[in-house]
């Protein structure tokens, strides 16, 4: 079980992208059904709704502009991995996302980021890096190739420990992992192989650990800031022992957006800036 934790807050810069143009016209993971359909403007307030409570907790909060054909855009998560001010830029597993990674590396550099690196190997941004104090931790299996773990550990000069990923529902790390204050996660454990399992184990023996009813609901797909906890309004279990630990939970409704296989984390990309 985690350790409970203080309030000591990290006020953070995030990248997100508005969903003009979200729809599911393709199915690249179980959650996507073209022929369920999409309701485009309660998708929209669900996303304000977010955006809104992010700047609401003190963080700031920039957007990338959305472009038409790429209806999966919403999920800015996937755009890249910020480190250091470093930007580890994206290049997508299907085809039908493979134009998102140029339009994030060039927002990137418009923005005035100087250090960018247009990848060899196949990943997903942040849906398959996650960033903590001392390591990142990075996954495999379904979208990112192991060998982008090296090409990340290279650019950004910070260890990738390498995970395996083994459900199909759960094909991001950031499905099925969250990164809580510090150097502390919360994970599901049936989303990863056994050697994986063995590994977190031995890396984190205080992980808060979450039931299979909680992962289905895209609870881990949630944002910590260290002190407050954006997460699935589904996942109440999972709340509930948040909050026993000493975290202030914010429930977002963000079932639109799950049609996709997108939440909270999905749509939020931390841009872990350079110190000034």
């Amino acid at each position: 079980m985690a350790r409970p934790v203080g309030s000591a807050q990290v006020a953070r810069h995030y990248l997100m992208c508005r969903p003009t143009y979200f729809a599911v016209e393709y199915a690249i993971n179980p959650w996507m059904d073209p022929d369920a359909g999409v309701d485009r403007p309660r998708a929209l307030r669900q996303w304000e709704e977010l955006r809104d409570l992010h700047l609401s907790l003190g963080h700031r909060v920039s957007e990338v502009a959305p472009v038409e054909g790429l209806p999966d855009m919403v999920f800015a998560a996937n755009g890249g991995l910020v480190v250091d001010g470093r930007v580890y830029g994206a290049r997508f597993a299907s085809a039908e996302r493979t134009p998102e990674g140029p339009a994030y590396l060039d927002w990137f550099r418009k923005a005035g980021y100087a250090e960018t690196r247009e990848p060899k190997h196949v990943n997903e941004g942040e849906g398959d890096f996650i960033t903590l104090d001392g390591v990142i931790l990075a996954a495999t299996g379904f979208r990112t190739e192991a060998a982008a773990h090296q090409e990340a550990e290279r650019f950004l000069g910070r260890p990738v420990v390498t995970l395996q990923l083994t459900d199909p529902r759960f094909y991001h790390l950031d499905t099925a992992l969250f990164a809580l204050s510090g150097d502390q996660i919360a994970y599901y454990p049936g989303a990863f192989s056994a050697g994986s399992q063995r590994v977190l184990r031995s890396l984190y023996p205080d992980a808060l650990l979450a039931t299979e009813e909680d992962a289905a609901v895209l609870g881990l797909n949630a944002v910590c800031d260290g002190r407050d906890v954006v997460i699935a309004a589904e996942a109440t279990a999972l709340a509930d022992r948040l909050r026993v630990l000493g975290y202030t939970v914010h429930p977002v409704e963000l079932d639109e957006l799950r049609r996709a296989g997108g939440g909270a984390k999905c749509c939020t990309l931390v841009l872990r800036d350079a110190p000034v």
